[in-house]
């Protein structure tokens, strides 16, 4: 059989686009971040506790987080004191080095399976306005673009909005979608799209679900009845619950984070909204709290701007300031 097309290997090309996609998208970031980090080494000869101490207050300031900044300092401190770091450019490779090692750690692609499997579910869960049904669309045309076929879900039933964007999207890339009336029970719409997907041999059902965190108990046990329900169909879904969370938020991501987690098992994060926000170093903060696998990331409008999440491109992206050749190597 032939291979399925996300496995072959992206042209030079088409890899650089993206990283300059993901580089002009990190713009904001970038001028939060490293170029305040970089700023501290110029006309640096020799590190001191001065220039560790300006590190730690850049990278809190930049959204890290204080458990990723400390981990970071500490680790660096560490390489300082045992002479492995001789000068401040040894530190700033080094400092590099340790926030791709922390972001490697989540770095986890969607392990999707082989096509004819049976549906593959995934349950799509965040606060209204963080891009979920915007991230549905781009989902599906990434699977459609590997030969799968897509059903949607519109499990978000308060919102009419929400259903008609869904159906919108579905229409425009020939998906079915299965959807009820305003105010229907959510558990049943996304029970009955389970049922179709696996009636229809389709290869990924991705359901919408309602995101109000203001009636937040009542949402929680909306979130725990869907999730058991899908399982009385079939006992593995959802295979994937993939939280959506807008980068914009900053720390707060995170307590949405862990309100989610209390509900149903989050297993996967797509970080929309990159290109809009300074608080992009939020990803760190969340790499080394949550410890869950960052699926995909969001720089863009465009369907090609949500691409699987890869720890040493980001960093690359972050730290290339446009000088030719500057760009470590991946």
């Amino acid at each position: 059989p032939e291979p399925a097309p996300a496995l072959q290997e992206k042209p030079a090309a088409e890899k650089r686009g993206w990283f300059a996609r993901i580089r002009s998208g990190l713009g904001k970031t970038r001028a939060n971040l490293t170029e305040g980090i970089a700023g501290l080494f110029l006309g640096k000869k020799q590190i001191d506790d001065e220039l560790i101490e300006d590190l730690e207050t850049q990278l809190l300031m930049a959204d890290v987080g204080i458990e990723a900044t400390t981990e970071i300092i500490d680790r660096l401190t560490e390489r300082v004191s045992r002479k492995e770091l001789k000068d401040p450019q040894a530190l700033y490779s080094a400092l590099q080095e340790e926030l791709a090692t922390m972001l490697g750690a989540v770095a986890t692609p969607l392990e999707m399976p082989a096509r004819g499997a049976g549906p593959f579910v995934i349950l799509v869960v965040g606060v209204n306005g963080v891009g979920k049904t915007t991230t549905i669309g781009k989902l599906t045309k990434r699977f459609q673009a590997e030969g799968r076929s897509v059903m949607l879900a519109a499990g978000d039933t308060f919102r009419a909005a929400a259903v008609e964007q869904l159906k919108v999207w579905g229409e425009r890339n020939q998906v079915p979608v299965i959807a009820q009336h305003t105010g229907a029970d959510s558990a049943s719409v996304i029970y009955d799209a389970v049922a179709a997907a696996k009636a229809r041999k389709v290869d990924v059902l991705i359901a919408d679900t309602a995101g109000r965190l203001h009636n937040k108990s009542h949402l929680m046990e909306e979130l725990k009845k869907v999730h058991r329900v899908m399982g009385k169909l079939d006992a593995d879904a959802p295979h994937e619950v993939m939280l959506v969370l807008d980068a914009g938020t900053g720390q707060n991501a995170l307590a949405q984070a862990s309100t989610f987690n209390e509900a149903v098992p989050v297993t996967g994060i797509t970080l929309t909204k990159l290109d809009g926000t300074a608080k992009g170093g939020v990803i760190f903060a969340l790499a080394k709290q949550l410890n869950t696998p960052i699926r995909f990331i969001g720089v863009g409008e465009g369907i090609d701007d949500l691409r699987p999440f890869a720890a040493r491109d980001f960093v690359d992206a972050l730290f290339d300031r446009g000088d030719e050749g500057d760009t470590a190597s991946s």
